[in-house]
Parts: structure tokens; C-alpha cells; sequence
């Protein structure tokens, strides 16, 4: 069977929440966070890997909240974002003071991952079932040798991912009747109103959603051979940022829809009826707390997560 590895995105800024560590919250009854619970349903699904990628200056804190507890039960390694961390010949503008994206944090892994790995934010609740799917065609599936990157991701029902205290930024998925993905918009300030569902395109029109309909939840499955991809179109992607642009990201979505269109990659999409929640903002914590503690009370985790 193959090795696989869990990539957690964990460097965000966590800057909706109130200016602490989002990532980092307490949302079980013994103190368990939100990637305490990915972790454990990774695990459980057959991943034997876990690659956490952070900020250097939280590093401390991440080892001593979660890092340490988690080497006792998995390999562990840590990759680095950081803003500086670009190719030769390029510079970080004035001004700018996040990282690149989603594509820059996967492209840090570079080195560490040999198999197939999953890629999964920090700060989302994603259910048991995508583990498992997504595990299964990575080992059953997946060949990492084809001239066409053969990738899978976990499809959301839109519905389901919502957040009922503010906007949200989600993958709009279109899908080919053979399971595949066909496009992949990244959708911002997604929010039901009184007379439906909209967002906005990545040029601020207004887009049109359907509750039913499949996102993208930064729930990837790549072959290794992706991060060759990745350090390939990062330089180009700096290339192209309009002058004065200091907010630009690399992001996954737009990569994996890049390559879809050029026929580089195929997508099998794997639905999921599970219901995401997350850290979104400071209001979001409490019903995290609620919905974890009606899990355990459902039978789907312990009360003690890794007893």
C-alpha cells in the first residue's frame, strides 16, 4: 500500500479572528482544537504522514499546543510560509504583509513529501467521509506516474459550508459527468441574502450560487510530482502581478483550474454530505464548540479525542 501524507495549512494570520491564533483555538472538551479532530479522522482513514506548515514566529506556540501531542501518534515535519521566501530575482513589495497564498504554503512542502498527500486548511472541520474517500483513491487510484497529473479533491455541498456570521470564500466546482472536476472559480464574500445566494468573481462581479451545488474546501489530493508544478508557475505567477497590487495570491484553486483547462490535470471529485464547520471569525467558536460536543454525544468521537 502507499505512504500518504496530511498537509496542514496552518499559517494564515488568523486576522478575522479577532487578532488571535484561529488555528489554535480550543473547541473540544479537553482543550482539543480544531486540527486535533482532522488529525484524528486522517489517522483513522490510514494517513501516516502529517506535515503542519506554519509561520516560524508561532512555531513555539504550535509545538507546545498540538506539534508535540501529535509526534507521539504520526511522523511529524514542519514546513515554513513566509513572506521573504520567493525565487531569485524577486522581491516583496513595500507595503505587503501577507504571504503569497495557498500554492506558495503547498510549494514549502517541497522536499518533505515523497507520496501522495493531502492538502486541508488548518481551520476547517471537513468529517470523517472525505478522509476516507479521499485516502481510498489515493491508494486504490491515484497514479502518480501518468503525463496527466492525476489529482482528486473533496467535493462540499455549498449549503453546508456557510457561515452564519459573516462571508465566506469558497471553490465553485463545475463537474463533468464522468466525476471529474470541469472548472474551479475561486468565489469570494459568499453569503446567503434574503433573496438567495451570491458572491463575488475574483473582479468583484456579482456571481450567482445554488445551495446544492459542489465547492471546493482546499481539500486536494496530489501526487508528489504537483510540487514540481507549483515551483514551476509560482515565478510566474509574480511575474504577472499588476503594479501596485500588494494583496495577490497564489492560490490552489487557480492553479488546479489552470492545468484542468490545459488538459495537464484530471480531478476526480469526490462528494461529501458532511457538514464543514470553522474558525472563520471570533462569533464562529461557539457553535464549533456546540457542533464537536453534539459529535461526541452522536457516538463519532471519544470524549477524550486520543485516549
Amino acid at each position: 500500500m502507499k505512504d500518504t501524507a496530511l498537509v496542514i495549512m496552518a499559517a494564515g494570520l488568523g486576522s478575522r479572528f479577532g487578532g488571535g491564533i484561529k488555528q489554535l483555538a480550543p473547541v473540544g472538551p479537553n482543550g482539543e482544537i480544531i486540527m486535533d479532530y482532522s488529525i484524528h479522522d486522517a489517522l483513522e482513514a490510514g494517513f501516516d504522514k502529517i506535515v503542519f506548515i506554519i509561520r516560524r514566529d508561532l512555531e513555539k506556540d504550535f509545538r507546545e499546543i498540538i506539534g508535540n501531542r501529535i509526534e507521539k501518534l504520526a511522523d511529524v515535519e514542519y514546513a515554513y510560509q513566509e513572506l521573504t521566501d520567493l525565487p531569485k530575482g524577486f522581491s516583496v513589495p513595500a507595503k505587503r504583509t501577507k504571504p503569497w497564498g495557498t500554492g506558495q504554503a503547498v510549494l514549502t512542502v517541497k522536499g518533505l513529501v515523497k507520496d501522495p498527500f493531502l492538502v486541508i486548511n488548518a481551520d476547517d472541520y471537513y468529517g470523517k467521509e472525505a478522509f476516507r474517500k479521499i485516502h481510498t483513491y489515493m491508494v486504490r487510484e491515484m497514479d502518480c506516474d501518468r503525463a496527466v497529473y492525476d489529482m482528486c479533491m473533496a467535493g462540499f455541498v455549498l449549503a453546508n459550508t456557510l457561515s452564519e456570521n459573516g462571508t465566506v470564500t469558497r471553490g465553485a466546482c463545475q463537474v463533468n459527468a464522468d466525476g471529474t472536476l470541469k472548472q474551479v472559480r475561486e468565489t469570494f464574500a459568499i453569503q446567503m441574502q434574503p433573496d438567495g445566494l451570491y458572491g463575488k468573481d475574483e473582479h468583484g462581479e456579482t456571481v450567482i450560487l445554488q445551495p446544492g451545488q459542489l465547492v471546493s474546501m482546499n481539500m486536494w489530493g496530489f501526487p508528489p510530482s504537483f510540487l514540481e508544478e507549483l515551483e514551476e508557475l509560482f515565478p510566474k505567477f509574480l511575474e504577472n502581478i499588476p503594479e501596485g497590487d500588494i494583496k495577490a495570491e497564489f492560490l490552489l484553486p487557480q492553479v488546479v483550474d489552470r492545468l484542468v483547462q490545459a488538459g495537464k490535470a484530471a480531478v476526480k471529485v469526490l462528494d461529501t454530505q458532511d457538514k464543514w464547520f470553522g474558525v472563520t471569525y471570533q462569533e464562529d467558536k461557539e457553535a464549533v464548540v456546540a457542533s464537536i460536543r453534539k459529535l461526541i454525544a452522536d457516538g463519532l468521537y471519544k470524549e477524550k479525542l486520543f485516549s
